[in-house]
């Protein structure tokens, strides 16, 4: 993470090595972002993908005057209690730290939190526990069950996806809040005759943007102009032969050689999303009214 802040990828701050068991709140004051758990800095990537970042020395957000605003923690809490992958102990192991998470959330009541989780059954009982919790202490939760897949990534990794905002009275004024604001929605959308382009121009005012797509292999459907729009096909033998795989360009396919490859994997695999998470994070930015 010190080397992703150095190379300007995630926003310069404080890499905290101890378990979130040994923080105290007192510790936190005076931090704009806090990312629990943080693993390689995915949190971090994703706010800064969806317009969320660090607000500029003169106090005006990253995105102007409609960049959001207040304390943003994030924390995919470790899944490995709950993966179906693993021993299934769940509340009993020493692995399940939400406890110490939301202590901390409860004493310092960021205004936004978000966060991630396996998409196992144990996975969604103890999301429907952490949301008791969360409304439980003042918050409103919402939560998607999406797939890297539905950012045109190569693999499926379901996951679940949370938001938990604090707007003082839980779930009932979060209703309240949301419904005035679809209200003015509406009122706008009407004020614009009802049809607004993309860009934000108004009415018929919008331009298609034109797309390019490129693959390296004829036979291998086209991949899309996102993120992983380019790649080589992995052709598998032995006992896998007939399927293949997307690789990144030019990566030869095996671990032997990497730099530091143990520790590089280990961090791959337990890694969110980013592209995934940015848009949940900007499905909420539009819910909260910011993009307006």
């Amino acid at each position: 993470m010190r080397e992703l802040i150095k190379a300007g990828l995630i926003p310069p701050g404080v890499v905290d090595e101890r378990s979130i068991c040994e923080i105290k709140a007192s510790e936190l004051e005076g931090f704009e972002q806090c990312h629990f758990f943080a693993g390689i800095g995915g949190w971090s990537l994703a706010l800064r993908l969806a317009g969320w970042d660090l607000r500029s020395a003169d106090g005006g957000g990253s995105r102007g005057a409609a960049s959001p605003t207040g304390q943003v923690w994030t924390g995919s809490c470790p899944c490995q209690p709950l993966s179906c992958a693993g021993q299934r102990k769940g509340h009993a192991d020493e692995r399940h730290l939400w406890p110490a998470f939301h202590a901390l959330i409860a004493q310092c009541r960021p205004a936004t939190v978000f966060g991630e989780q396996v998409a196992s059954p144990d996975g969604r009982e103890w999301l429907a526990g952490i949301r008791a919790d969360l409304e439980g202490t003042g918050y409103a939760v919402g939560c998607a069950d999406l797939c890297a897949a539905g950012v045109g990534a190569p693999i499926i990794s379901q996951r679940l996806h949370w938001v938990a905002t604090a707007c003082g009275s839980g779930l009932e004024e979060w209703t309240k809040q949301s419904a005035r604001k679809e209200s003015t929605s509406a009122e706008r959308n009407r004020a614009t005759g009802g049809l607004v382009s993309a860009n934000g121009a108004g009415p018929h005012k919008g331009k298609q943007a034109s797309t390019s797509t490129r693959h390296r292999h004829s036979a291998e459907p086209a991949g899309g102009d996102g993120f992983w729009h380019d790649f080589d096909i992995c052709h598998f033998t032995g006992y896998d032969a007939g399927k293949a795989r997307r690789i990144e360009p030019g990566t030869f396919p095996l671990a032997h050689g990497v730099p530091a490859r143990v520790g590089r994997l280990r961090g791959y695999g337990n890694a969110i999303v980013p592209q995934v998470a940015a848009e949940f994070i900007r499905s909420f930015i539009e819910c909260d009214g910011w993009d307006k």
